[in-house]
């Protein structure tokens, strides 16, 4: 069946709401990508309006920049430190925005969301 983003059928009370529209190509949505600490994997998906949309769906190296030096280099990822979202994401190695990783450079947070950009973006901590 597939995901869609329009509004229940049902009010809060439990009633049938009158004249709901039917399921439309606009209203459709995508289950979440969780992108995970591993070789470099991608997937183009079609979005609304023909365009396209890259996701990761897992990577190992990020762009990393550093305040101090006010440069940017690419860097590898060690492990996954901490994430905000959900201490499960740690566990099953999933990044996402504002997550920590240890890199061979130090600890970074990512500011990108890889799930939807197709990029990764940190900044050292």
């Amino acid at each position: 069946m597939a995901i869609s983003q329009e509004r229940s059928t049902r009010k809060p009370s439990g009633a049938r709401l009158k004249g709901t529209p039917r399921k439309r190509v606009a209203n459709l949505g995508h289950k979440p990508t969780h992108p995970v600490f591993g070789d470099m994997e991608r997937r183009d998906e079609r979005v609304r309006g023909g365009n396209t949309k890259t996701r990761l769906l897992s990577f190992n190296a990020i762009n990393v920049y550093d305040p101090k030096t006010k440069k940017s280099a690419k860097a590898k990822i060690v492990k996954v430190l901490e994430n905000r979202a959900s201490p499960h994401f740690v566990r099953r190695n999933i990044l996402t925005k504002g997550t920590i990783v240890e890199t061979d450079k130090g600890k970074a947070r990512i500011l990108s969301r890889p799930g939807q950009e197709g990029s990764c973006n940190a900044v050292l901590i």
